[in-house]
């Protein structure tokens, strides 16, 4: 009995030590997804700008025309795929990854139709274990990215739209709705969606601009960046759905710890008061004995 109710201590214990690391791990994460919060919002005047002028060219009649924008044969399709480098996230991202196989699985019937670029080491990992060739990947982004950290990436599968390489360029991304959701999002980046851009309303005066040297040149730079800084608001959309699901995850194993250390506790209770109440049968059994 003694050696049984020690056993029982040591769970307790290790359960409390446990108990300790998933709760410091919630309050990191809780940290971390407001700073991604944040960096979300503070992202978001820059792209809201960027796309009223491109959408003031773009939506401009219809006179001006560019390759971004416009839809062709589709013969070859590039996906940026967006996963975390650490797990005990719950079920963030397998759930990606198992919507993003079959997204494959359905739109392509080989897999020389589309080349993958990913970040982060779970889905690099995840996709090389199914023989997936991938041609660039990136891990190691910061908990606080920069566009820096996937300027690299971006700029491969940007360019290799405009060269005709790529006929599509898709983000697979966990869209963050809040803390408890997070949707597995496959969203068309280019050809960017011209009638989407051209029905842009702003509320109020609209600024008139003029472009230098030409509103064709003007687009030819700005279109790049705006479908790069669209590919890093998906980072930023991932990694606060990371946060989010990892506060998540570690709250509901804090939680369970709890519930087992309190069914532990009332174990090791029920076992010391059988092993007293032995003690005391074998007392007074031993006294009449004497007696």
């Amino acid at each position: 009995m003694a050696k049984g109710m020690r056993e029982i201590k040591r769970q307790i214990k290790s359960t409390q030590n446990m108990k300790q690391i998933t709760k410091a791990m919630e309050l990191v994460a809780a940290a971390n997804l407001k700073r991604a919060q944040n960096a979300a919002l503070a992202g978001r005047p820059y792209a809201d700008k960027l796309k009223e002028v491109v959408s003031s060219i773009a939506g401009g009649g219809g006179s001006v025309k560019h390759p971004m924008l416009q839809t062709r044969e589709v013969k070859k399709t590039a996906y940026i795929v967006f996963t975390s480098d650490r797990g005990l996230a719950g079920g963030l991202n397998s759930g990606l990854l198992k919507k993003f196989v079959d997204t494959l699985k359905s739109k392509h019937k080989s897999k020389a139709e589309y080349d993958l670029f990913v970040i982060g080491r779970k889905g690099r990992d995840y996709l090389r274990r199914r023989e997936y060739a991938i041609v660039q990947d990136v891990i190691g982004v910061p908990d606080s990215p920069k566009f820096a950290d996937v300027k690299a990436i971006a700029a491969a599968a940007v360019g290799g739209f405009e060269q005709g390489t790529y006929d599509e360029v898709h983000l697979v991304f966990n869209r963050f709705i809040n803390a408890l959701t997070q949707l597995p999002t496959v969203k068309q980046l280019l050809p960017l969606d011209a009638s989407a851009l051209g029905a842009t309303k702003q509320a109020g005066p609209s600024a008139g601009y003029e472009y230098e040297p030409s509103p064709e040149a003007v687009l030819n730079v700005l279109l790049p960046k705006y479908a790069e800084t669209l590919v890093y608001s998906a980072l930023l959309e991932n990694k606060a759905s990371e946060f989010g699901s990892r506060m998540t995850a570690m709250s509901n194993a804090t939680k369970n710890a709890t519930k087992r250390i309190n069914e532990l506790t009332l174990t090791y209770n029920r076992a010391r008061q059988a092993a007293i109440t032995q003690e005391i049968a074998e007392i007074v059994g031993g006294a009449n004995a004497l007696s």
